[in-house]
């Protein structure tokens, strides 16, 4: 199958790379830093002039930042689209967007998945991510070879948005694990407790996780870029599952309070770092 990849960034171009290893045709769009597109092109992919090329390709995967960009990309793609084709959103969005997309996408003959992912550009690269997909069970089975690709755990939770919806659930549960380790850890540097030997006996007890391990096990060697996740991703995630929490009715304080966290770094101009910046006692404006 041959599949246009927009955004062949951190996590695009591992997603693009295992395609084209497991023999399906590539065709990438220009990306701000040329060198993950030159090393797809080196791989075989075929690097797109204009949308137009784009939308040549069977799939469309597209690998960018918010709803908002999503449907930017869609409307450049839409004059070249055809029945038949299908739409894969591996970012995280919001759920009702997806479905405005996905319904208009349909009248065209045009299907649409919501894809995102569970898992960072080291898991891209291997090819073992996890899929959270929102799809028509005749989409999903269309796809279902393409997610394979890149993917070790693909689960199917229903029709359009609902990938996006439990995506945003599963990112709440993590970017609160990340407030909790910057505070805590944030404390034990006021409180003169030494994180080497508390993260080493934390490790031992219900305190270990993944979050722990990447945020401060780097840490501990001046590496405050342990976590690659930048501060204003967590905050646009953060800031759909309020939203979508408030429409739900299960919005709480806590949510509140993780949301601030995040919306308060990008407010002191600390967006672009990652979100292990957390724990570097040089921005404690942050928390």
């Amino acid at each position: 199958m041959q599949v246009g990849v927009v955004g062949a960034g951190l996590m695009g171009h591992g997603m693009a790379a295992n395609l084209l290893k497991h023999g399906h045709g590539v065709i990438v769009m220009a990306h701000r830093n040329r060198a993950p597109v030159d090393d797809l092109v080196a791989k075989g992919a075929h690097e797109a002039k204009d949308m137009a090329e784009v939308a040549a390709a069977d799939a469309i995967l597209l690998c960018v930042t918010t709803s908002k960009v999503v449907a930017e990309t869609i409307a450049k793609l839409r004059p070249h689209l055809r029945p038949g084709q299908i739409i894969l959103d591996s970012g995280t969005s919001a759920p009702d967007e997806t479905r405005r997309l996905a319904h208009d996408l349909e009248a065209m003959g045009v299907g649409f998945a919501d894809i995102p992912l569970t898992g960072g550009p080291e898991q891209a690269e291997q090819g073992e991510l996890g899929v959270l997909c929102g799809a028509s069970d005749k989409t999903f089975a269309a796809i279902k070879p393409l997610l394979d690709c890149f993917a070790t755990t693909v689960r199917h939770f229903g029709p359009p948005g609902s990938g996006h919806t439990a995506k945003l659930i599963s990112n709440y549960l993590v970017t609160g694990m990340v407030a909790l380790v910057a505070e805590a850890f944030g404390a034990a540097h006021r409180a003169q407790i030494d994180w080497k030997d508390l993260y080493e006996v934390m490790l031992n007890g219900s305190g270990n996780s993944g979050v722990l391990r990447k945020m401060v096990g780097p840490a501990l060697e001046g590496n405050f870029d342990g976590y690659r996740f930048a501060l204003a991703n967590a905050a646009k995630d953060i800031g759909y599952y309020e939203e979508m929490a408030g429409k739900l009715g299960c919005a709480t304080r806590l949510t509140e309070s993780v949301a601030e966290i995040f919306r308060q770094a990008v407010k002191t101009g600390h967006g672009g770092r990652n979100v292990s910046h957390l724990l570097d006692p040089a921005i404690d404006d942050v928390t």
